[in-house]
């Protein structure tokens, strides 16, 4: 398993949080984006380091951007990337935890 999707995903986290914040000044943008990208790095570091509840963090993390940028997929490309960047790494990790759990 790799940390990399989950510190990947927490970096872009931050940075559109941020970015957001500065093109409209949306508290809410940077305040989700910050969040939910510190959760991704905390995951991502606890994968990396291997220590507990990095996988399910990771998944976490993931199901709440999706559920974030699905109200708002009619909006753009921003809301459309995003949704597809959750669910990709929520079935990354949603996979590996499942195999990880079978065993």
């Amino acid at each position: 398993m790799s940390a990399y999707p989950a510190l990947a995903m927490g970096g872009f986290c931050v940075l559109g949080g941020i970015a957001g914040f500065s093109r409209t000044r949306s508290i809410p943008s940077l305040v989700a984006g910050v969040g939910v990208g510190a959760v991704y790095l905390w995951a991502g570091d606890q994968i990396r380091k291997g220590q507990p509840n990095g996988i399910e963090g990771a998944l976490g993390a993931s199901a709440i951007l999706f559920a974030s940028s699905v109200p708002r997929l009619r909006k753009g490309p921003v809301p459309v990337m995003l949704a597809a960047s959750a669910t990709m790494s929520g079935a990354y990790y949603g996979k590996t935890l499942y195999a990880l759990r079978k065993h």
